[in-house]
């Protein structure tokens, strides 16, 4: 169950964090993987996948890593459009353009591009997962414009869901809560505040999302598409207990959350 074997996957930034662990699940079910990324890795050469460099912000770059990929792998079965960046933490009125265009041209446009030139190099009945956030879904005070490029992400996801259905191909957004990562540390501010959060009282793990991106890239996932799948611990479903707890003795007089209970 749940094989890829002989099936040939694209991966786009796939040399770190999420596409990394995606790209080895792939490659341990069978399938030939190519992977599109500005940096290297060892990782996935040392296990024989193709690592093309490719910058996703720049449609034309993309354009060429799909050429490049096809003549490598022929025609493709799944794609993976995961690169992107956190941005940087500022309101809406305080956040510099320059990280604004960068920001939107690596994770909306990348996708955007991913979903204009990839279906060309595609067989029927293959599968896109684009990879969001639940910052698409939910307010994100400070984050507004990576939660932007996110909801965009989704929007497009059902989109052509729709446009290429005709073809039997499967588009499906898979929205990760807080992900330990090169580009979010186990001591940052999302990991410390996990547990408060979620449901099952901390930040995921890559392993913890690289089995959906599986379970959506088989066959058995043949009549799933349009979908927007939260893979945040519980997260937005809404706060835990210990975040209730801590916000009622937060607002009693002269305690902090920190007090232990009465």
């Amino acid at each position: 169950m749940f094989s890829l074997e002989g099936k040939a996957a694209l991966v786009t930034g796939a040399a770190s964090g999420i596409g990394l662990a995606v790209a080895c699940r792939f490659h341990e079910a069978g399938a030939r993987v190519a992977a599109l990324d500005m940096q290297e890795s060892d990782q996935l050469r040392d296990r024989g996948m193709a690592l093309l460099r490719v910058d996703v912000s720049k449609e034309e770059e993309v354009a060429r890593g799909f050429e490049e990929a096809s003549d490598l792998l022929g025609d493709l079965d799944v794609l993976v459009n995961n690169a992107g960046v956190a941005g940087g933490t500022w309101l809406l009125g305080e956040h510099p353009r320059e990280d604004v265009d960068k920001t939107v041209a690596t994770n909306l446009f990348g996708v955007l591009s991913g979903l204009r030139h990839g279906p060309a190099h595609m067989r029927d009945g293959g599968s896109i997962i684009n990879t969001a956030s639940i910052a698409g879904l939910m307010a994100s005070p400070m984050l507004g414009v990576y939660a932007m490029t996110k909801a965009g992400v989704i929007s497009l996801t059902t989109t052509a869901a729709h446009e290429l259905g005709h073809r039997g191909i499967r588009v499906n957004a898979v929205c990760p809560g807080t992900v330990i990562t090169p580009m979010e540390p186990a001591d940052g501010e999302e990991a410390r505040v996990a547990p408060f959060v979620t449901a099952l009282g901390r930040p995921a793990t890559v392993d913890d999302l690289a089995g959906v991106f599986h379970f959506l890239a088989a066959d058995e996932s043949r009549y799933v598409t349009a979908q927007v799948l939260a893979v945040d611990g519980g997260w937005s479903a809404g706060w835990n207990q210990r975040a209730w707890d801590a916000l009622v003795a937060a607002g009693r007089p002269g305690r902090s959350p920190a007090d232990p209970d009465e």
